[in-house]
């Protein structure tokens, strides 16, 4: 197995790129099978999950050629409905096929998804919304069946915010008879690139980025060229890179915007953050300050950057609170901080850091994939040499992430053992 070494203290400074978003690739190349003819998507990241996806569109008859951070995908080929476990067990957003599938085909078979053991995240949202478009669902072996011959427009309230959920509704709406109108819908960036790319393809959505969606169903799509938005989780990431190693670290190719609620907490923290015209320069050069954080659907503070942050105030003296919000199991991250080092006591869903106490290089486990970046937050800020097993979390959603930490002044390696 895969571990990534990592000798801690040395201060980052430099220039780093920000990759596609995983998180807007991912929907966006699954909503070629709503159009025949070959889509063109630019700068999508080479990553565990675009891989698996990718594979799941070929297992369903799709043409997919990749060259470099180019990928282009033809649906017209489409010649299968089901989306087997062997792919959809190892992520879970591989459910967003589902209802592409129903739309296109009338039908779709789509094992139920797996992921990160972050906690529950059912898609009980995605059935019921679905079945208000007219589509008849059971749930056997494992699978979802659905099917419908012709969906319909509705009015549909989204009990808890959902991106997935969100997004897969917006894909089969598209192509349904009449107007469907998801409430309480997802607001984050990348569901806006989704219906961006839609309506690109012919498609009729209003309101994306708000709580109210409204799509107005179209007879067919066509294709489309698509480029996939910065990825601002890996920029919030380089972010606390430079608070963790006191660095001066320039991130560009990001999108400020979609990093407002990060930008104010990492400020607040004593860090320094400037927007320039090609991207961020941030710098960190005084005593960190402890800060509370809570997470929250976009655009509060996003759950993916709850670790990360936690290495920064394991870091800064005094007492912070962060609230987990969004999953009941994402302080699991937390007993491999403790072996470095870190106070954090965790009750439910909060956790009260005791910041400001030197951090030591440990053995450590990645147990999901931000908890994977929130370890080598933390060995780049430790003293000695950390070891990071179970690092392939963290090929699913950094590309290329030792390079790039190994650019600014990191000394990382991988190797197996």
């Amino acid at each position: 197995m895969e571990k990534i070494i990592v000798e801690g203290g040395r201060r980052l400074q430099g220039t780093v790129s920000v990759s596609g978003a995983k998180n807007a690739a991912l929907p966006i190349l699954v909503s070629a099978l709503l159009a025949e003819g070959w889509s063109v998507y630019h700068n999508v990241p080479d990553l565990r999950d675009v891989r698996t996806i990718k594979r799941l569109l070929t297992d369903l008859g799709v043409q997919v050629n990749t060259q470099g951070s180019t990928v282009k995908v033809n649906a017209g080929t489409l010649k299968s409905h089901e989306a087997p476990y062997d792919l959809v067990k190892t992520m879970r957003a591989s459910v967003l096929v589902l209802g592409p599938l129903l739309a296109r085909l009338g039908r779709a078979r789509v094992s139920l998804p797996g992921g990160c053991a972050i906690g529950a995240r059912p898609i009980n949202l995605h059935l019921k919304g679905l079945e208000q478009m007219g589509a008849h669902i059971s749930l056997e072996h494992g699978y979802i069946d659905a099917e419908a011959p012709s969906l319909k427009g509705a009015d549909i309230y989204l009990d808890t915010v959902t991106v997935t959920g969100t997004e897969n509704l917006m894909m089969a709406a598209v192509l349904a008879q009449g107007v469907t109108i998801l409430r309480n819908a997802a607001r984050e960036p990348e569901v806006v690139a989704l219906a961006t790319a839609l309506n690109q393809m012919g498609a009729h959505i209003t309101g994306a980025g708000t709580p109210v969606v409204t799509i107005t169903g179209v007879d067919t799509l066509k294709p489309t060229s698509v480029t996939i938005i910065p990825d601002r989780i890996e920029a919030g990431t380089f972010m606390l890179a430079a608070g963790v190693t006191h660095g001066h670290i320039k991130i560009i190719g990001t999108e400020p915007g979609h990093l407002a609620a990060v930008i104010h907490k990492v400020r607040q923290a004593g860090i320094t953050v400037e927007q320039e015209p090609d991207g961020l320069r941030v710098v960190c050069e005084q005593t960190l300050s402890s800060v509370d954080v809570k997470t929250l659907p976009y655009p509060g503070f996003p759950t993916d950057m709850q670790a990360q942050f936690m290495v920064l105030m394991c870091l800064a003296p005094g007492l912070s609170v962060i609230s987990e919000t969004i999953f009941e199991n994402r302080f699991i991250h937390v007993s491999e901080l403790q072996r470095m080092g870190a106070d954090i006591k965790v009750s439910g869903n909060t956790a009260v850091v005791q910041g400001g106490k030197p951090m030591t290089g440990a053995p450590v486990m990645a147990t999901d994939l931000r908890a994977s970046a929130s370890l080598i937050l933390a060995a780049l800020a430790a003293e000695g040499t950390t070891e990071i097993s179970r690092v392939y979390h963290i090929d699913r959603g950094y590309e290329s992430i030792e390079q790039k930490l190994a650019q600014l002044g990191a000394r990382l390696w991988r190797t197996r053992g």
